[in-house]
């Protein structure tokens, strides 16, 4: 083997609860795993205030203090966390060859991908002011809408799951305004019904966010602007919510395995964490455009450790 090549049983790619939980899993199984943290240690929760839905913590805990504990949990076991964003793989051999920061060169028997999904922003500088203050920006109605429990809620998108969202909200807002970009919806006619039947929603169409207005507390209202008449209004609202889809981070894999149009890694067996490709698995919101929860992620990073292990005793390791 050419010198500099490293030579691995098991590598995690990504760092949110999909991949920790594959780590804790490994390691405890002797598969003695290296994981690469990826441009975003910790993944979308890092992102998110408040974590009060995973089981086991009463009081809530925030996202990135969630992580920190998920890391420390996969070190006790001697899982070897590194930084570094994996750049190249090449599955088409026995072996699989990833690339880390274009330069290293690893060997592995198994792959588990955790790389997750980013949820994309509208990009306005004052979305992201508030997404990064924690002030009333969200790209998750289910993750974040008890919070604005009784007060009034914008929400962007006009797909099923935008659809979604805003029936979720509806249960649990005073009032849900949902700002659609054109003159109809994109979602499916049983979804577009349910959000136009429901009392305390209303539809604002041929409408675009202009501007996230608020405070030095967080949200409070949205400028909108009429793309047909170019009329302007404030939208008083505390919580601003996008949901314009979600893009996986998996584009590295393309050329090797399976995906959907939107680039979804495509499980070989419905129940298992199997790609394509032999001895590569995947777990969490690189697969998952469903639920897109920390809890689920972590049940198939879970999933994906144990077929991982069942992989390498098959082949005798």
């Amino acid at each position: 083997m050419a010198e500099g090549i490293e030579r691995i049983k098991c590598l995690i790619i990504g760092s949110g609860p999909a991949g920790y939980t594959a780590a804790i899993y490994a390691a405890r199984a002797n598969m003695e795993p290296v994981l690469y943290q990826g441009m975003q240690p910790g993944g979308q929760l890092t992102t998110t205030n408040e974590v009060e839905n995973f089981p086991g913590y009463p009081d809530g805990i925030t996202g990135p203090e969630m992580m920190v504990e998920l890391e420390n949990q996969a070190k006790r076991f001697e899982t070897d966390v590194r930084t570094g964003w994996v750049t190249k793989v090449d599955f088409s051999g026995d072996v699989h060859k990833i690339w880390v920061d274009e330069t290293k060169e690893i060997h592995a028997d198994t792959v588990i991908i955790a790389t997750g999904a980013s949820a994309k922003y509208l990009g306005l500088e004052s979305e992201q002011h508030y997404l990064k203050i924690g002030g009333g920006v969200s790209a998750c109605a289910v993750c974040d809408g008890f919070f604005y429990k009784g007060q009034e809620t914008v929400i962007v998108g006009a797909g099923d799951s935008a659809c979604e969202e805003a029936h979720y909200l509806s249960k649990l807002c005073s009032k849900v305004t949902m700002l659609v970009r054109r003159d109809v919806f994109r979602a499916s006619k049983i979804m577009e019904e349910r959000v136009k039947g429901t009392d305390n929603i209303e539809i604002l169409y041929n409408t675009e966010t202009e501007e996230v207005l608020g405070d030095e507390h967080g949200v409070t209202g949205v400028r909108v602007k009429n793309n047909q008449t170019g009329e302007t209004q404030d939208i008083p609202c505390t919580g601003f919510f996008v949901a314009i889809g979600h893009k996986p981070n998996t584009d590295v894999f393309k050329p090797y395995l399976n995906m959907d149009e939107t680039g979804y890694i495509k499980y070989e067996k419905p129940g298992t964490s199997l790609t394509n490709v032999p001895g590569v698995f995947v777990s969490g919101d690189a697969a998952d455009k469903t639920y897109r929860q920390a809890v689920t992620a972590a049940g198939t990073g879970c999933m994906a450790a144990l077929d991982a292990e069942r992989y390498l005793a098959a082949k005798g390791h």
